[in-house]
């Protein structure tokens, strides 16, 4: 066991609540994970969770781990926080939450918005980007409650996204991290600070700025541990909380990619690819990079929203040999699933999932589908599980392509993290489909080490983040891409996947318009 000052690292994702220590070389001391419910849905569509749910998921999770661990509580330095990103909750002058938070899965869209006007519009009209920004309105929390919920609007006293409310709870300050500021909201992401007066997302996203929070740079103090907190975690009072950033942000320097030609690819709910800039930088045209958990710098980041969501969906749908079986043996049906993965060959003989299974805000645009072509008698469940897996990869490789076309840098080295990442076939799928070794870190938990390294930093107990990525991070298990496999790969990548959108949009705008 390290003598090391210790770092409590509290991760609240989608699917559950992480309570982690970890020393200054980056070894995960001791981890406790309680599952959480992700939303419940009161109508189609519509996905809400309790703030105070979240709260007392993060109080179990905590009160556990000391149950748990030998490290005393005297040796942690200090608290960070990391969360799934935009998901919204509306506080009274006291802090109580008003209602519901809206998740960042919830798909509610608040139509016929006023659009921007001005020069702004006149702009959106001339670069035909009316569609992006009326699709910004659409999909605001903020425009929804404002619109739908007035009594509630008028009571908000702030609108903070879920880290906020937690950081909240935890020191009594409404406050919240630059690095998570990922949502529908009036942020200005290149200078990493709330949009100036001028800016057209106040049109868009019409609101007082008094209704949001003060911000902190990662790295920076958030406040310190309450009391009330403090009985209600068992986390020592008076511990500094130190801001670090939105889940997916903490992954990327917590898999070790603090430079642009190190791609980080997150296999979770949304999968994405991100890479470290300190340029400001679109990959698509005025969608912005995110910001880094390193202050300054900024994640392009490409998103398939429902990537490994998809395997949920399978499981649910196929998978029900394996969760038979798991019930069995104990093991993860996920796990399971490896054995199918191994059942169907290289490309799927044939079959070709698109996983566009929900829209994006350009590319893809709002009207886009899934598909999945190619489908003859030879195929089964087996195809169609590995189909999925080959998609989300090719996916994420189109969007490394239009990385590295915007920002001029190569990506030659790929990081995993995420759910996914704990499959070898899925690791090996990877490296072939890119054709680059795929590398997984030392530990699974990324996104709680990353917030440990902005607290390591902040804390001075590490003193910039190339040392403390150096000291806190290392490969683990990489593999290497196979020339025939990466040969197949390449072939259906090239002269199918990438030709797949071009040729279905016309039919998708179709179906957006026979089956909204």
């Amino acid at each position: 066991m390290s003598d090391s000052p210790y770092i409590l690292a509290i991760d609240n994702g989608t699917q559950s609540v992480r309570a982690l220590l970890f020393d200054l070389h980056g070894n995960l001391i001791d981890k406790v994970r309680v599952l959480i419910e992700p939303y419940f849905s009161h109508k189609p569509g519509w996905a809400e969770q309790k703030p105070e749910y979240f709260w007392e998921s993060v109080c179990r999770a905590c009160q556990l781990l000391w149950e748990k661990t030998a490290i005393p509580k005297t040796a942690i330095a200090g608290v960070t926080l990391t969360t799934q990103r935009g998901t919204v909750i509306n506080v009274d002058k006291n802090g109580q939450p008003l209602r519901p938070a809206i998740i960042w899965l919830d798909q509610r869209r608040t139509e016929g918005q006023t659009p921007v006007s001005g020069a702004w519009g006149l702009l959106f009209r001339m670069v035909r980007m009316s569609e992006t920004v009326a699709y910004f309105q659409a999909e605001a929390e903020a425009n929804w409650i404002r619109t739908q919920q007035p009594d509630i609007w008028a009571k908000t006293h702030k609108v903070l996204l879920l880290s906020g409310y937690l950081t909240y709870r935890l020191t009594g300050n409404l406050v919240d991290s630059t690095g998570c500021q990922v949502g529908y909201i009036p942020f200005d992401y290149k200078n990493l600070t709330w949009a100036g007066a001028r800016d057209w997302k106040w049109q868009a996203v019409p609101m007082d700025k008094a209704l949001l929070p003060d911000l902190i740079p990662p790295t920076g103090e958030l406040g310190r541990i309450t009391p009330e907190a403090a009985e209600a975690t068992g986390i020592p009072v008076g511990l500094p909380v130190i801001a670090a950033a939105a889940d997916k942000a903490c992954e990327v320097i917590g898999s070790g990619c603090l430079e642009p030609h190190i791609g980080s690819l997150s296999y979770g709910t949304t999968a994405t690819i991100n890479t470290t800039h300190r340029r400001y930088i679109e990959v698509i045209p005025m969608i912005p990079p995110f910001p880094s958990a390193v202050p300054g710098a900024y994640n392009l980041e490409i998103q398939i929203y429902r990537g490994y969501w998809m395997v949920s969906w399978f499981k649910q749908e196929f998978g029900h040999h394996e969760v038979q079986q798991s019930e069995i043996t104990g093991i993860e049906p996920e796990a399971l699933f490896d054995d199918l993965l191994k059942a169907a060959p290289p490309g799927s003989e044939g079959l070709i999932l698109q996983p566009y299974w929900s829209p994006g805000v350009k590319v893809p645009g709002p009207e886009a589908r899934g598909a999945v072509i190619g489908f003859s008698d030879v195929h089964t469940r087996a195809h169609l599980y590995r189909a999925i897996l080959e998609g989300v990869a090719y996916a994420l490789r189109e969007g490394k392509e239009r990385s590295e076309k915007r920002s001029g840098v190569k990506i030659t080295e790929l990081r995993v993290s995420g759910g996914g990442s704990q499959s070898d076939t899925a690791m090996q799928i990877t490296a072939d489909i890119f054709g680059l070794p795929a590398a997984r870190s030392h530990t699974y938990e990324t996104s709680g080490l990353g917030a440990a390294i902005d607290a390591a930093v902040g804390l001075k107990l590490h003193p910039d983040f190339t040392t403390a990525i150096r000291e806190m991070t290392r490969i683990g298990q990489v593999f290497e891409p196979n020339p025939v496999t990466q040969a197949v790969y390449e072939d259906l990548y090239r002269r199918i996947y990438k030709r797949l959108y071009a040729r279905l949009q016309s039919l998708y705008e179709e179906i957006r318009q026979i089956a909204p």
